[in-house]
């Protein structure tokens, strides 16, 4: 029996059916259309299959379906953005109501809830829209073009052209509803997953068997983990011991020693030094056996059921060249090249000295250039749950906030009605809508005693989402451009506005180096996270290359990863070998291959700030987020007039390192 998937079965056009449909309507409609008739028929066919049709039965379609006059494909147009943004639209808030129990607390979660959690209610869209023809419809005649051939010919594009290479965008791969429903189904346990990943870190004891943090501080992974070692930094009693502490956690998440007792848990103390599970028997120090690995091979499993049906035949390449709009090869170029940067040793030589010790490699969280960095977090905290007791209280805030950052008080109002704040199970997510009329969400976890600094610092970033969001919809020319090029824009935009949390509470930084020191800060964090992205990417590189491995095998290489990626671009710098701490980040288990979205995303954050320096931020954020999704270069020469860099970061590095040190 075949093993060849059903639609890779049937019949492929042959060149000369494809030759012949061409011809008859070029001798139909006129040969001004050629080159539109070429790509229409070159593109509808590579997606016909022997269900939907003969050879002649195509040939038909084409000669009924091609739409010459510019006039009535403009028409067509209308129809099917108004129509898609229905479909897509209430497709989205299905999800949105169905994930609500998994998403915001509240019952307990039952495994009906994770059914319909799994369930994705288009899954069969793609396929019904093949069955009666629509897809074939846009494919003809509004056909794919290659991200080289959007590189090229965008330059010269009116904003209708891009938003048709946008509808064409959506019909370029078969995948059947099964595969991407069996996606949805296991990606949505991964959330689940690392949803439920908290450490209650009352609970951990030090080397000495000494506690360390408040009982009743719960601890997500990888986020809350990270956070806290951050707000060490300006705790000078214990902050040291505490990010150790933390750090040592995280190294036995990653290598999978952690007990699987200690997770989501606060039944035993834990002391990660010695993984000893104390007052515990042989039964609660059980490891958590490689669980987080065999998420990552779940997920791989059913994203690489769906290469046989895009001619993107890897995630690899469908994440990057198809969802980024960047090439692999190009980012690794990017990523490499800031990563072996000299300027990154002289930053380290400032930390060390700001520390008055050497650096560990949890220092890679170091926040000491930030405005914020030398404020009390306590102190913060009992701000921000004085303010935002409840996701109500930070709601009705929001409109105020827009006004602080320059916006007029109907055009803030206008935003904010749109958004709607609820709380969080986990460490909380912007949700967008994809239709006018439904509301942008921003979900947040703010415990019973009011949303501590943290929380209020992750709900502004996720508020900067939701105003690009709003905006990139209800404010887009064309619905079919509504967003930004990539989820790296999106993180960019949204670092813009986190960068903000304390002139949001009426804290500006007037310190004369502030812009040396937030370059410093971008710096050093696009440091860390590149490397992180590197292990995410090498992690996938491997799986395609061991398809066939346990989850224990994964385990290994990742580890072997992240200590060659560490010992390559950290080491030399950290004077530490053999790290694993690039390994620890959530997302590969939860979003695979997001991570680079982030590491892109600060290089455009710093494009971003350093244009909008000395202008109305409101008035540009504005015009900059109804740039819509245009390629990722296009969109920076809009946005800013200048491509995508990492030099322009790298630069300002190096000029805050010679400032800081005179």
């Amino acid at each position: 029996m075949s093993c060849i998937p059903k639609e890779k079965e049937a019949i492929k056009l042959t060149n000369e059916t494809i030759t012949a449909a061409i011809s008859a309507l070029e001798q139909k409609q006129g040969e001004q259309y050629s080159d539109r008739i070429t790509r229409g028929v070159k593109h509808a066919a590579s997606l016909w299959r022997e269900t939907d049709g003969t050879a002649s039965d195509f040939q038909k379609f084409c000669e009924e379906q091609f739409i010459a006059s510019d006039i009535n494909r403009s028409k067509a147009f209308d129809k099917l953005s108004r129509n898609f943004e229905i479909l897509l639209g209430y497709q989205n808030k299905i999800s949105l109501d169905l994930l609500k129990p998994l998403h915001e607390p509240g019952d307990s979660i039952i495994e009906l809830d994770q059914i319909f959690g799994g369930y994705n209610s288009g899954a069969h869209l793609s396929d019904d829209l093949y069955d009666n023809k629509i897809a074939f419809i846009i494919a003809l005649n509004f056909p794919f073009y290659s991200l080289d051939e959007k590189e090229q010919l965008g330059k010269s594009w009116s904003r209708q052209q891009w938003a048709y290479a946008r509808l064409g965008d959506m019909f370029t791969a078969r995948v059947p509803a099964t595969l991407t429903q069996k996606a949805s189904e296991v990606g949505n346990l991964s959330d689940i997953y690392i949803s439920d990943y908290n450490i209650y870190a009352g609970n951990l004891r030090d080397s000495s068997d000494k506690a360390l943090f408040s009982s009743d501080l719960v601890l997500l992974s990888h986020w809350n983990l990270r956070d806290e070692i951050k707000a060490n930094y300006a705790n000078n009693t214990d902050g040291l011991e505490k990010q150790a502490l933390i750090y040592k956690v995280m190294t036995r998440i990653v290598d999978q020693s952690i007990p699987k007792s200690v997770i989501n848990s606060n039944k035993y103390l834990y002391n990660p030094y010695f993984n000893e599970v104390i007052d515990g028997d042989s039964e609660s120090a059980k490891p958590e056996n490689n669980e987080r690995y065999q998420q990552i091979i779940n997920n791989f499993q059913a994203l690489k059921a769906m290469d046989a049906y895009s001619p993107l035949n890897t995630f690899i390449k469908r994440s990057f060249e198809g969802g980024m709009e960047l090439k692999l090869d190009d980012a690794k170029k990017i990523f490499t090249e800031f990563l072996t940067s000299p300027v990154l040793k002289d930053i380290a030589g400032i930390v060390q000295k700001r520390l008055g010790r050497d650096l560990q490699p949890w220092d890679i969280w170091y926040d000491g250039f930030k405005a914020r960095s030398l404020l009390n977090e306590d102190l913060l905290t009992q701000k921000t749950q004085t303010l935002y007791p409840n996701a109500a209280a930070f709601e009705k805030a929001l409109p105020s906030m827009l006004k602080t950052l320059g916006f007029e008080p109907d055009k803030a109002a206008y935003i904010c009605d749109k958004i709607s704040v609820d709380p969080a199970r986990g460490s909380g997510h912007a949700w967008g809508a994809v239709r006018k009329g439904e509301k942008a969400h921003l979900r947040t976890r703010i415990p019973e005693t009011g949303m501590n600094y943290k929380g209020y610092n992750i709900a502004v970033h996720e508020f900067g989402h939701n105003v690009e969001q709003t905006i990139s919809l209800y404010e887009m020319d064309y619905y079919l451009l509504n967003g930004v090029p990539n989820t790296a824009f999106t993180e960019a935009l949204a670092f813009v506005f986190q960068k903000r949390d304390l002139q949001l509470l009426g804290m500006a930084n007037e310190n004369p180096m502030i812009d040396h020191l937030n370059a410093l800060d971008l710096c050093w964090s696009a440091y860390e996270i590149m490397g992180v992205s590197l292990v995410d990417i090498q992690t996938w590189e491997w799986l395609y290359a061991h398809p066939d491995a346990t989850a224990e095998q994964l385990k290994e290489a990742v580890i072997a990863n992240t200590k060659e990626i560490w010992n390559k671009y950290y080491a030399p710098v950290f004077g530490v070998k053999n790290a694993t701490v690039l390994g620890v980040y959530s997302h590969m288990i939860s979003n695979p291959l997001y991570l680079s979205n982030y590491a892109i995303g600060n290089l455009i954050e710093f494009q971003l700030e350093d244009y909008l320096k000395n202008k109305p931020f409101a008035n540009e954020v504005e015009r900059i987020y109804m740039q819509g999704r245009l390629t990722p270069n296009e969109w920076m020469e809009q946005a800013v007039g200048s491509k995508l860099s990492s030099r322009p970061l790298l630069d300002a590095a190096k000029k805050a390192v010679t400032a800081l040190n005179h």
